[in-house]
């Protein structure tokens, strides 16, 4: 683990930034990536969707402030809307002061789709003019696509890197042998990141995903880390979600179990855990996923500039043993590992 300063001079380039140099814990992403801050933003839902360009564009400058440079999104994030957002928003950067990630996979239309050659040298292409940059640092498949053999995925995967459109490459819960079989092909590009969901309500990567990527130089940008919001204590037993939050909208369907009563209660006795620590149980949680060692990044989302502070306050967190010890206890019966 490293810090470095970000924000290196661009040859007098004029951009929005402000010219304090932030702090936040940098961490080499596997055994070969680039450098991601401890804290990454996301923008699942929210930028370029949900969110309007005003709110984004703050959250984006929030997080920059807050000294976090990795910034995650994917294509079908909006069908390109969250690409473009940040492609508007971080050409006021300079390109070398940000790590950029975005993935390929889910429909971008009728016919586009999956991970076969045609449609990554595709999809690679627009979501370059999208994020408005020659390259991103990261680009990871944001699911496995059983309809495509695995030699023609990582053959255009290879070809990506090689033609300088992607630094680096990387996967999003793709199943344990898929992995194992990817990296036993012979002359192609190789892995530095997988990205499982991954929190203290959700630890079933820490069986089989965590320890073979470990083995094999692979690190691990988590998304979820808060559990869709869970963690924050901000949903509570007998009570309706805030009318903002992700539950009451269409992702509450896709939350039952983590909304569960036992769920919901066992959460709620972390708040004066978190309390007893200095914490908001934001930072808990987020501090909870960073000191596993497999974890280089803990992706965040948000939607007001003051949660992107908060959530980045969690990277100068270290848990003691005890605190951790009594996370674990509170949430044991409700973990899906």
């Amino acid at each position: 683990m490293v810090r470095t300063p970000r924000f290196p001079a661009c040859g007098g380039r004029e951009t929005a930034w402000s010219g304090r140099l932030p702090e936040m814990e940098h961490r080499r992403l596997g055994e070969h990536g680039p450098e991601l801050s401890a804290i990454g933003l996301g923008s699942w839902l929210t930028y370029g969707g949900g969110v309007g360009r005003e709110r984004t564009e703050a959250c984006t400058r929030a997080a920059i402030e807050a000294g976090i440079t990795f910034f995650d999104t994917a294509n079908g994030y909006g069908r390109g809307a969250a690409e473009r957002a940040w492609g508007e928003i971080l050409s006021a950067y300079p390109r070398d002061s940000y790590v950029l990630a975005t993935k390929v996979y889910f429909p971008m239309g009728p016919e586009d789709r999956g991970l076969s050659r045609a449609q990554i040298l595709k999809q690679i292409d627009a979501s370059l003019g999208r994020l408005r940059t020659d390259h991103v640092d990261l680009y990871q498949c944001h699911r496995y696509d059983d309809t495509v053999p695995l030699e023609e995925t990582m053959g255009a995967l290879t070809e990506v890197v090689e033609a300088g459109k992607a630094r680096f490459i990387g996967f999003s819960e793709w199943p344990v042998e898929r992995i194992e079989q990817a990296l036993a092909l012979p002359g192609v590009a190789r892995f530095v990141s997988s990205q499982p969901q991954y929190s203290a309500l959700y630890r079933a990567p820490e069986r089989a995903v965590f320890p073979l990527c470990a083995r094999h130089g692979i690190g691990q940008v988590v998304w979820s880390p808060l559990a869709q919001g869970v963690l924050t204590g901000k949903y509570r037993r007998g009570e309706p979600p805030p009318a903002d939050a992700r539950a009451a909208g269409s992702m509450g369907r896709f939350m039952g179990r983590l909304l569960r009563p036992k769920a919901l209660d066992a959460v709620a006795s972390l708040g004066p855990i978190a309390g007893e620590a200095g914490l908001e149980m934001s930072q808990l949680a987020l501090a909870w996923v960073l000191r596993s060692p497999y974890v280089t990044s803990a992706i965040v989302g948000a939607s007001r500039p003051e949660q992107v502070r908060e959530n980045a306050a969690a990277a100068d967190v270290t848990l003691p043993d005890d605190v951790v010890a009594a996370v674990d206890a509170a949430l044991e019966r409700v973990a899906a590992r």
